[in-house]
């Protein structure tokens, strides 16, 4: 496993790390004891960096991986959750203001079983550009409150997420300096999508490290192809699917070459983020990652891809 830093935050986070959305049942129901497995292979694999959310699962991803760190020596792992997203009953809410804010870290660490985190992000804030103040607010009220409980030593450092690269370079420019140490973008360094080269020198001017997530494009670089609730566009899905084939007539899946590619931008992109309920996937993915990448499959599969290369859509 190779580990690269993540900006000036001072942690050195392995290239491949877990996203524990999946513990949450987000994209199917788990079984606990095989979520609590695959966190334990993960951090025997060599992962040191885990990410979560109130908002997978609507509470229940924090809780399992609670159940799964208890056995984990504390400083085996770098830990990473949001606040701002939140969701019950099948209903999405959205509160970046201080109060929910503050309130929400607490309430994770009770969840999670710790009594710091490592990283604390705000989590999508494209949709608050929707809310009263609009992504000011991010500025003058959500950061500001999780910089005093950086500064009272609660969390470590302060980060943001978002699907648009162009919201958090906003945030980044209307904020003094040092506020924001990391971002995670997801989607935007993958097989169908490599915006990020083009982002990315904007954060290592500013000493901000760069999170990418999801390197199968949430389902589309993969055999079993994106989900129905994706927002893809159909052609997009469709030149995805090819590519797949393709892959799958040479004997070496899109999935694997997918995780290859997006973890092979090193150190401009500290860690890409995967997420499993799985141990035997999880184990598979951190095999995938330190393996060599076929360069030469990875020009067929973006010429199958073609004009499709790039093609955006709305987070949701």
């Amino acid at each position: 496993m190779q580990y690269n830093d993540l900006g000036k935050t001072g942690m050195k986070v392995s290239n491949l790390s877990f996203g524990a959305s999946s513990l949450g049942g987000v994209f199917h129901d788990i079984r606990e004891a095989e979520g609590i497995r695959a966190v334990h292979t993960a951090i025997d694999g060599g992962i040191n960096f885990i990410d979560v959310s109130p908002y997978y699962g609507h509470l229940k991803a924090e809780i399992v991986l609670g159940k799964a760190l208890r056995e984990i020596r504390r400083d085996c792992y770098f830990l990473s959750t949001k606040v701002g997203r939140y969701g019950k009953d099948g209903v999405n809410t959205w509160n970046y203001s201080a109060e929910r804010v503050t309130r929400s870290v607490y309430e994770s660490m009770e969840r999670l079983g710790v009594d710091y985190i490592d990283l604390i992000n705000v989590h999508d804030i494209e949709f608050q550009k929707d809310l009263p103040g609009g992504l000011q607010k991010v500025c003058d009220e959500t950061l500001p409150a999780l910089v005093a409980l950086r500064e009272k030593g609660v969390v470590g450092h302060v980060g943001i997420t978002d699907l648009q690269p162009e919201n958090l370079e906003w945030v980044i420019d209307h904020v003094p300096a040092g506020t924001v140490e990391s971002v995670l973008c997801f989607c935007h360094y993958s097989l169908n999508d490599v915006m990020m080269r083009t982002e990315q020198p904007f954060f290592a001017e500013r000493g901000i490290g760069v999170i990418n997530a999801s390197p199968l494009s949430m389902g589309l670089l993969s055999m079993r192809g994106a989900p129905d609730w994706h927002p893809a566009t159909p052609a997009l899905r469709e030149a995805c699917h090819q590519a797949a084939l393709f892959c799958d007539r040479q004997g070496y899946p899109i999935e694997k070459l997918a995780v290859q590619f997006a973890t092979s931008w090193n150190p401009q992109i500290a860690t890409t983020l995967f997420s499993s309920a799985n141990p035997a996937n999880v184990e598979k993915n951190i095999r995938w990652a330190n393996e060599p990448m076929d360069e030469s499959l990875v020009e067929e599969v973006q010429r199958i891809i073609g004009e499709q290369m790039g093609v955006r859509w709305a987070n949701s």
